[in-house]
């Protein structure tokens, strides 16, 4: 359902949470390398991250990235709505084009009720998940666990 755009976004700012120090920010390089992403692509993310408000950025040899909002106030949707978009939680699950009487607005698909409510329950999942919550629940496994 979520781009690998989103997906790769969404590691990366767990990474920067996981390993915040005041005044400090990661570069690129190193948040690429530990996440084995492209860094190409995942600088393009990190810097229309950036751009939201959600990370702040800082160009030169001592620059890098570092999160603009803390954990505990910055949700999963948040970071989706930036990437992907909420139109994500609006379309069709199985990819219908018309779920919908155009004329009438009367709903004509059999599966839109029983998505709807699966979609409602996503939307409320990802906007109750915090960035904080996922750290902490990293530093509190019982086992190693790879962003």
């Amino acid at each position: 359902m979520l781009s690998n755009t989103c997906k790769y976004g969404i590691r990366a700012v767990i990474y920067l949470a996981l390993n915040a120090k005041e005044n400090t920010k990661i570069g690129i390089k190193k948040i690429s390398e530990e996440l084995s992403l492209p860094a190409p692509f995942l600088g393009k993310i990190l810097q229309n991250l950036a751009k939201n408000k959600i990370l702040n950025s800082t160009k030169g040899p001592n620059g890098g990235f570092d999160l603009a909002v803390k954990p505990d106030k910055l949700s999963v949707y948040d970071i989706v709505k930036v990437i992907d978009g909420i139109e994500i939680f609006q379309e069709c699950l199985i990819g219908m084009k018309v779920c919908s009487n155009p004329k009438t607005g009367d709903v004509n698909c059999p599966f839109y009720e029983r998505s709807h409510e699966v979609r409602d329950k996503l939307v409320k999942a990802f906007k109750d998940q915090t960035i904080a919550e996922f750290v902490n629940g990293i530093k509190n496994a019982d086992v190693v666990l790879s962003i």
